[in-house]
């Protein structure tokens, strides 16, 4: 089945931070006209809803981040747009499509297709989401952080390359001309994004303890000479080749639930870093659950 679907002044009154204490509180000038990059000296709030250990339908996934997109656009033009949003979850099998894909790279049927088939708005080619894969969406206003798609799409590149090299000793780079991370010319990370008045949704999704073979019924992103990968492939492989450089003895014998905390852990860590957020958890609307 395939579905087409500005300034800040410290003078003005303040609003507290996300990180409220009882013994003591700090304070953030509102936004009084459209935002800037200018901030008093704190870092944007960012709130997030983790659902890292559920499997969430793609459907439900991609309608929420819509709305949140639209709500936020319209918090932009009453000047009350006061923090970010993050969504970190799994999704149930499911292959998705960019706005320009291509269904040449597609090695099935799409009438018959072995999942769930979706053309969605993103930028980018046709990829598989499945268990054992992190997906991070951020709606994020660039107008805090900066009004660069290329920038954008480099520090998500970033939080990624961070996290394999922090936890796991995995040396990660990129491609030119190529958006994603690669390990020793495998892909572990996907990028596909959408941005709408500087507003970003959709995201990046990280190969952890993914099942591979779903991705042998397409050309993942439409590059025919390069394999995709996971980080649990990774480790074992060079566990057992005992390769200096990648992967340390420390993760051979831990679990798939293990490795995906550990991943999720190092994620969220690296994603406040790059960005500059301050998480908020929280509670999963019922539009999700």
């Amino acid at each position: 089945m395939i579905v087409f679907t500005r300034t800040m002044f410290c003078s003005a009154p303040t609003w507290p931070l996300c990180n409220k204490s009882k013994s003591k509180q700090h304070y953030v000038t509102p936004i009084v006209r459209r935002p800037t990059l200018t901030r008093c000296q704190a870092k944007r709030c960012c709130d997030c809803y983790d659902m890292y250990k559920e499997l969430v339908p793609y459907a439900k996934a991609w309608s929420w981040q819509k709305a949140i997109v639209d709500k936020r656009k319209t918090q932009i033009e009453r000047n009350e747009d006061l923090a970010d949003t993050l969504i970190i979850l799994q999704h149930q099998q499911v292959y998705t499509l960019g706005t320009g894909s291509s269904e040449e790279n597609l090695h099935f049927d799409i009438k018959n297709a072995p999942f769930e088939l979706y053309r969605t708005e993103r930028g980018g080619e046709v990829t598989y989401h499945g268990p054992g894969q992190l997906v991070m969406y951020p709606i994020i206003n660039l107008r805090y952080h900066k009004m660069d798609l290329h920038w954008y799409l480099r520090s998500l590149e970033e939080v990624i390359i961070r996290v394999l090299s922090s936890s796991f000793s995995l040396e990660a780079s990129r491609i030119d001309g190529l958006t994603g991370v690669w390990v020793g010319g495998r892909k572990l990370a996907a990028i596909g994004i959408r941005v709408s008045q500087w507003v970003t949704y959709h995201g990046l999704a990280l190969n952890v303890t993914t099942d591979l073979s779903p991705f042998q019924q397409i050309v993942p992103c439409g590059i025919r000479d390069r394999q995709v990968g996971s980080i649990k492939g990774l480790l074992r492989e060079h566990s057992r080749s005992h390769s200096n450089g990648f992967g340390t003895e420390n993760h051979q014998d831990i679990d798939d639930i293990q490795l995906i905390d550990i991943t999720h852990r190092s994620l969220v860590k690296e994603f406040c870093e790059v960005f500059q957020v301050e998480l908020e958890c929280k509670p999963i609307p019922l539009l999700i659950s």
